[in-house]
């Protein structure tokens, strides 16, 4: 079979197939057929997949009756959205995205039934949020065809896709999935495969700094989310963000980081709480706290945020405003991590990782000698 040229690849990818119609692989699949390209959606549960269609009409019938859209073209999208029980639904496809649960055994599994339905240029991706890319690929036939996308809930709306690049990825691949993104609507963040990637890298160990301190009695989940928003300029604090998401999901992506190190561990709290399925108790009109407790709140929130994002830029993960950007894009931060780093100064930035290098066995990050200087 001659290969696709992936040059002109924004002519070719018109068909994408989603395994998995979840949250995830139904957000993407509306995103997809909301800018005209056909998404063929499967999963092992017609459950699931009428459930899929039912949010896809629902999606198009909101924005019909607030006039961002008209019925001629929500009805045209909806023509664009396939759904079938079957693996076989999506080898006619020049994409193919895997959205099943976070687990890698699954991932594999999934990826070893499918390699043989595909033509070989045909490309593969996951959605995974945390799992390395390079190590999903061993069970991918021409690896060099295979990356992340990895789409941010709900991806119906939230405007950020990474774009990782495994170990064996090619560049042609990266190139036609960079116009792929952009073609979807999407934003693409191009970042290094290592666990976490560039926004969970920070984002899994703020929530977890934050559950660790509600574990401590230092402060409530209403407390701390307040201080979250003055400290990182959030719409939302970690508590909210994680009922949003909801624990039992946030504690798998904080545990899929786990090769990183032992400040990567989850908190004690949150395992209790996502294995029993539960959510936060966020109290509406939260107590005022004393400056200084505070202050001490902002400082590991921050330095839970900050350190992360200096060793992934030693890693050479993602350049700080990429960073930044994700932040800002995927996460509504309003202080984005490299910029307030910046802000702040090396003296403070050093004051507030100190602390985590110091419990945590870690060392300091060399990419705090350039801050200050990250993004200006």
């Amino acid at each position: 079979m001659p290969e696709r040229d992936l040059e002109n690849s924004m002519k070719t990818i018109r068909r994408v197939g989603l395994i998995g119609a979840g949250t995830m692989g139904s957000g993407i699949a509306i995103s997809l057929v909301e800018k005209g390209i056909e998404a063929v959606l499967t999963d092992v549960s017609a459950e699931q997949l009428e459930r899929a269609r039912a949010a896809a009409a629902s999606h198009f019938g909101r924005a019909v009756e607030k006039g961002r859209t008209t019925q001629a073209a929500a009805d045209a999208a909806l023509a664009l959205l396939k759904t079938e029980s079957g693996l076989e639904a999506v080898a006619d496809t020049d994409l193919v995205i895997e959205a099943v649960f976070e687990d890698f055994d699954l991932k594999v599994e999934t990826f070893k039934r499918l390699m043989p339905l595909l033509a070989d240029d045909t490309l593969v991706a996951t959605n995974t949020s945390c799992l390395r890319v390079s190590d999903l690929a061993a069970a991918v036939d021409k690896p060099g065809r295979f990356l992340g996308l990895h789409y941010f809930s709900p991806a119906q709306i939230n405007p950020l896709v990474e774009v990782v690049r495994g170990e064996k990825t090619g560049d042609e691949t990266i190139e036609a999935a960079l116009a792929f993104v952009k073609a979807g609507g999407k934003q693409p963040l191009l970042c290094k495969d290592r666990w976490g990637f560039a926004v969970n890298r920070f984002f899994c160990p703020y929530t977890n700094e934050a559950d660790r301190m509600l574990d401590e009695g230092l402060a409530t989940t209403g407390q701390i989310d307040e201080v979250a928003k003055e400290a990182l300029g959030v719409a939302a604090g970690p508590f909210l963000v994680q009922n949003l998401i909801k624990p039992r999901i946030n504690l798998h992506a904080i545990r899929n980081l786990g090769p990183l190190g032992p400040f990567y561990a989850p908190a004690a709290g949150l395992v209790k709480l996502g294995e029993a399925e539960g959510r936060f108790e966020i109290e509406a009109e939260p107590a005022a706290l004393p400056a200084e407790r505070r202050a001490e709140i902002a400082r590991r929130l921050r330095g839970a945020a900050f350190l992360p994002v200096l060793q992934s830029l030693d890693e050479g993960v993602a350049a700080p405003a990429d960073i930044d950007m994700g932040a800002k894009q995927a996460l509504r931060f309003g202080r984005p991590p490299c910029a307030l780093m910046d802000e702040l100064g090396r003296e403070e930035v050093e004051a507030a990782i100190a602390p985590l290098c110091a419990t945590y066995g870690v060392d300091k990050p060399a990419s705090l000698a350039r801050v200050g200087s990250l993004v200006q």
